[in-house]
């Protein structure tokens, strides 16, 4: 932010610029990773390596920019083993990694702090040669006492390694944490040394008035709202209580029970939609919610606390062999509070295809099309954009350069909606997510929204008649605030109980209840994603100047790769937001010099993605035990998705292109590229499979959509729940998220599950009123 400025950075929430759990300042920092002291000096040493300290171009004081060159030559220096990256990264790991792979960073790190245990694991790097006398000794030094040169040969082949798949689990694990913390760490200020290097600038607003009306704004959800984060075993139930709710305040058993009508675990596109229509019906709803609440004044945009509070274990979901990043929203509003907007209606194929091949004939009936066109009504979708940013403008020119059909994408929010971070939540307020929309209707109608407190398990009783298919019957949710003042468990006791957490959490909480039907957690579909990019200089076209890749609206246009006269395509092509830190952890790592470089470059690097309707598919084991795999078909799809974004990448101007696989593939383009080079770096392009293949170049993907792993079927046998959502299991218990969806969708599925989740809680409404009569 340049000195002349008039705007500044907003403050926000504690919590979003890291003034708060999980932050990332200096003041006051106290760790608790239990790292040794040797374990430490070796980790230092690995993230010295990744980002190590580079001697600056002799001719960097010739540039035009004396402060931006200073910013160059501090960054080209920086090192990530100088303090607090390494503590930090310690302390990241030993929040967010799983058991089994925290345990492997611990022992191989334990390993690089002896002799022996380096030279197991580095071979003759770490072997020199003394002389005493007229006699040359062999000398092994730890990992912590390689120069740096050798450190960075042992990580390049940790990453190539076959024969030992736990190093290169290691070394992806050690470069994630280490190049996130390294490009999102703050200080007091909320700001990173880093940005202003690699041309990222944060949003800023302009200064506030001192007598700002906005400050003593209601919230939108203030009337309905208990946020447990704010309270004490003391203050839960008169809270509770106030909010107009029948609650007994079991002291005997540290038990706050609640009474209610409907119990709706999650308020993303599932819970908020089910809220909205069934506290729309008359019942007494509570909405469970584990995150916090925020509203647009308290986003930030700031990567770290933003990443940490707004998505679900901080954004560090992976697939249990590492092969997948997985992302999902964990606040009040889901996934909807963090999406891109876009909002694309269920397909006609998809429709018919879910109605003749799994028997749910709801939707090629004429109240699903009904209610889509409801959902687009409440969230005031718009279906044009005013102006597209850097990323967007690239896949459009370059596809029609190429002749290839480019769709607008319609979203929720205003035409004029250039918000290039709603990704950290919508600073502008103008996203219409579902805590803006449908809670706001929920609550407006006496519905109580419980936040940071997590569902542990359902309450599920034996029916004495039997039951027949269903021999339980779920009266209720048994949770556990997050806030460590509150030690009280509450119960919340309903007629119906609705589960909406995701595809993710949905069957953990199923599971964990003892709920025992074979596709619970089964037929997970992800709509796997891999990332192509390329980068464009200030000077590579006029319409593209002065622009940065992390500015405008996220998704505005899409391009499907395929016969355009089929009704299904092979892949669509949209671009994402990519952080400053998201980015130094996905791009490959071949060097520290080549990483630098390329964030460097990070403004002007655009990214499109390739993303598949996948027919192969995962398995939920327990929370954040994700296992999944791609046939060979979604792989082959998914290739020529990555091909067709290169060539529209290649056809806008990009002076330089590549891929994410971990051998660096890039590709210089400009006027000396003929199309025999550019055909024969294609035909080499491939999507390549996770760092525990058997091959020296992996590659990971990314998913955001998450669907289908309680499914809906005609049968127990068939499916978790039946046509109208109800677990064939347990009576009185729904199932209103994407995890009930058949299939994957194909395409963004927001929509289809506000859809689906409207038309299930309507079904709910009825049997409730049914069974009051």
């Amino acid at each position: 932010m340049g000195e002349d400025d008039n705007s500044q950075r907003r403050q926000g929430h504690p919590l979003l610029r890291g003034g708060g759990a999980g932050a990332t300042t200096k003041a006051g920092r106290r760790y608790t990773h239990g790292f040794s002291a040797s374990q430490m000096l070796a980790l230092a040493a690995v993230c010295g390596a990744l980002a190590p300290s580079l001697q600056p171009p002799d001719d960097d004081d010739d540039d035009d920019d004396n402060d931006k060159g200073s910013a160059v030559r501090d960054f080209l220096m920086a090192s990530a083993a100088d303090p607090p990256v390494p503590d930090e990264v310690a302390d990241l790991m030993a929040r967010m990694c799983l058991r089994e792979a925290l345990a492997l960073v611990r022992a191989v790190l334990w390993l690089l702090g002896t002799r022996l245990g380096t030279l197991a694991l580095c071979g003759a790097r770490c072997v020199s040669w003394r002389r005493w006398m007229w006699f040359w000794w062999p000398s092994v030094v730890t990992f912590a006492e390689m120069d740096v040169e050798r450190r960075e040969d042992a990580l390049r082949r940790w990453s190539r390694v076959t024969a030992l798949p736990p190093l290169r689990m290691f070394f992806l694990i050690a470069k994630v944490f280490c190049l996130y913390v390294f490009y999102s760490w703050i200080d007091e200020s909320s700001e990173n040394p880093h940005w202003r290097a690699i041309g990222y600038s944060p949003p800023t607003d302009e200064a506030p008035a001192e007598d700002d009306p906005g400050a003593a704004t209601k919230r939108p959800l203030d009337d309905g709202v208990v946020e447990t984060i704010n309270l004490t075993d003391a203050s839960l139930p008169a809270s509770l209580a106030k909010k107009g709710l029948t609650v007994t305040d079991d002291t005997a058993r540290n038990v706050c029970r609640v009474e209610c009508d409907v119990a709706i675990v999650g308020s993303g596109s599932g819970g908020g939609v089910a809220a909205a229509v069934l506290a729309g019906a008359g019942h007494k709803v509570v909405v469970i919610e584990k995150g916090n609440y925020f509203t647009w004044r308290d986003y930030t945009s700031v990567e770290g606390p933003s990443m940490n509070q707004l998505y679900e274990s901080g954004g560090f979901v992976s697939t249990m062999n590492g092969s997948g990043l997985l992302l999902a929203g964990s606040t009040v509003g889901g996934g909807t509070a963090v999406n891109w907007s876009a909002c694309i209606k269920t397909p006609d194929h998809v429709r018919k295809e879910w109605a003749a091949e799994h028997g749910l004939p709801l939707f090629v009936g004429a109240e699903y099309a009904a209610v889509m066109d409801k959902v687009f009504d409440r969230l005031g979708v718009t279906s044009g954009c005013k102006e597209e940013g850097l990323q967007n403008k690239v896949l459009r020119k370059g596809c029609e350069n190429l002749g290839y059909k480019v769709d607008s994408v319609a979203r929720n929010s205003s035409e004029g909606h250039f918000c290039g971070s709603c990704g950290y939540g919508c600073r502008t307020g103008d996203k219409r997510g579902t805590d803006t929309t449908w809670l706001v209707d929920a609550v407006d109608r006496g519905a109580v929204i419980l936040t940071g407190c997590k569902a542990e398990k359902l309450l599920l009783e034996r029916r004495r008649d039997g039951g027949g298919v269903r021999d339980k019957r779920c009266v209720g949710v048994v949770a556990k605030s997050t806030n460590p003042a509150i030690t009280k468990t509450v119960e919340v006791r309903a007629k119906v109980t609705v589960s909406a957490g995701g595809s993710l959490l949905t069957p953990v909480l199923l599971q964990r209840s003892g709920l025992t039907n074979p596709h619970i957690g089964k037929n997970l579909h992800l709509h796997p994603i891999a990332l192509a990019w390329g980068y464009f200089p200030e000077d590579a076209a006029p319409d593209l100047a002065g622009m940065k890749a992390y500015e405008g609206g996220i998704i505005t246009s899409l391009h499907k790769v395929g016969d355009a006269d089929a009704a299904q395509h092979r892949a669509i092509l949209e671009t994402p937001l990519m952080g400053v830190a998201a980015t130094g952890t996905q791009m490959p790592w071949v060097s520290g010099r080549d990483m630098k470089e390329r964030m460097l470059r990070f403004g002007r690097t655009v990214h499109i993605f390739s993303l598949v309707r996948d027919r192969g598919s995962g398995t939920v084991h327990g929370e954040r035990r994700i296992a999944y795999r791609l046939d060979a078909e979604d792989r082959e799809n998914m290739r020529e998705g990555l091909r067709r974004a290169l060539r529209v990448l290649v056809a806008a101007g990009a002076a330089e292109v590549g891929t994410h696989r971990s051998d660096g593939q890039r590709l210089r383009c400009g006027a000396g590229m003929t199309d025999e080079a550019l055909e024969e770096f294609l035909d080499g392009v491939s999507v390549v499979r996770g760092p525990q293949s058997k091959s020296e170049t992996w590659g990971l993907f990314c998913s955001a959509h998450h669907m289908g792993s309680c499914r809906m079927g005609t049968t127990a046998g068939d499916g978790a729940v039946d046509a109208r959502g109800e677990s064939w299991e347990a009576e009185g218990l729904y199932v209103c998220d994407g995890s009930v969806l058949p299939t994957a969708v194909g395409v963004n599925p927001m929509i289809t599950i506000q859809s689906v989740a409207y038309c299930l809680s309507n079904g709910i409404a009825k049997s409730l009123s049914g069974k009051a009569n």
